[in-house]
């Protein structure tokens, strides 16, 4: 009888907050990201549990959000659902990643469909996995010299045909054209430049 107390109409109203909630918190989120990406500083601290004195730039610098607006203190930490707090270690990866694909949509962008160049070099991180660094280059419309760093693709072993795959694979993710590549750098190791063999071949 009483439209206002009816299940719907509740249900409707903590929807409502719930989205606005997870809006104020996600946005809390990316200004952290934000601020921590360009300056080129590490997310993660060394020992982020609940008693640990400095939990790593990301979780320290939204604690900060929190103390100084009550919009934010609301929303994070103890305050957010139990799933949803913003701060495990795959949820910041993936918001890494989700502004690595905006940027180097940027950087293709900024290319405007001109021939361009790669640098490749390959080594180990400290995990002992193979790796592969991959600078894109290209001379803009007004005759200026882009380079840019498009990232780091892992690769099972550094033999010549799994390196190119690897390079297929990073320029089609970035929906550049291999007709467009003119040429390619790489350093001195035989597996990149050999004659007959080589990545370089």
């Amino acid at each position: 009888m009483n439209q206002k107390q009816h299940v719907e109409t509740i249900v409707i109203k903590q929807t409502d907050q719930a989205r606005v909630n997870y809006h104020i918190l996600l946005t809390a989120a990316l200004d952290c990201t934000r601020y921590l990406l360009p300056q080129s500083l590490p997310f993660r601290g060394h020992d982020e549990s609940e008693t640990s004195s400095n939990k790593g730039n990301y979780v320290e610098l939204l604690q900060f959000l929190a103390n100084h607006d009550e919009k934010v203190r609301a929303v994070v930490f103890e305050n957010a659902p139990g799933n949803l707090k913003h701060i495990a270690p795959n949820i910041k990866k993936e918001i890494v990643n989700s502004c690595a694909a905006k940027t180097i949509d940027a950087i293709i962008s900024d290319m405007d469909d001109a021939f361009f160049s790669i640098l490749v070099d390959e080594s180990r991180d400290v995990s002992i996995r193979e790796q592969m660094a991959v600078v894109l280059r290209c001379v803009n419309k007004k005759g200026q010299v882009i380079e840019r760093f498009v990232g780091v693709q892992y690769v099972s072993d550094t033999t010549s045909n799994k390196l190119k795959e690897a390079i297929e694979q990073l320029i089609s993710s970035t929906n550049l054209s291999m007709s467009r590549l003119r040429r390619q750098g790489y350093d001195g190791a035989s597996n990149m430049r050999g004659e007959l063999n080589g990545l370089k071949t």
